[in-house]
């Protein structure tokens, strides 16, 4: 009589190879950090095309100065003069000046959001 042999595949090794590329896929994985909570994907002045309509309202802040639609004023004229604001979703096209301390733009913020003005353009320099 022959003895027949057991096709029984021994399963140990398997198992453990699944379980070191488990560890290994655990340990080098990145987490996301809370800190970025914000992913921003910001345009650059290659990409988009001008945009800006006679209706829009235009800001020009500086460090020094403020000026709406050419028309150089206070942040407090500024506030009063956009309560007038009938139309809400009109554009606001920002033009900030990089020196700008982030105080001052947070006023800035603060004041179209009082006035529920949501729909801002933020615009750059573009690239030579």
């Amino acid at each position: 009589m022959k003895r027949r042999k057991s096709l029984l595949l021994d399963m140990t090794p398997l198992v453990d190879v699944v379980f070191l590329l488990l560890i290994f896929f655990l340990v080098t994985s990145v987490f996301k950090k809370e800190e970025l909570a914000l992913l921003l994907n910001l345009p650059s002045a290659k990409e988009g095309e001008k945009v800006v309509e006679k209706k829009d309202i235009s800001i020009e802040l500086s460090e020094e100065s403020v000026a709406l639609n050419g028309q150089t004023l206070t942040l407090e004229r500024l506030d009063i003069l956009l309560a007038d604001v009938k139309d809400k979703e009109r554009p606001v096209v920002l033009r900030i000046d990089r020196h700008v301390r982030y105080g001052r733009i947070t006023e800035l913020f603060n004041i179209l959001k009082r006035h529920e003005l949501n729909n801002l353009v933020l615009v750059e320099e573009a690239e030579k």
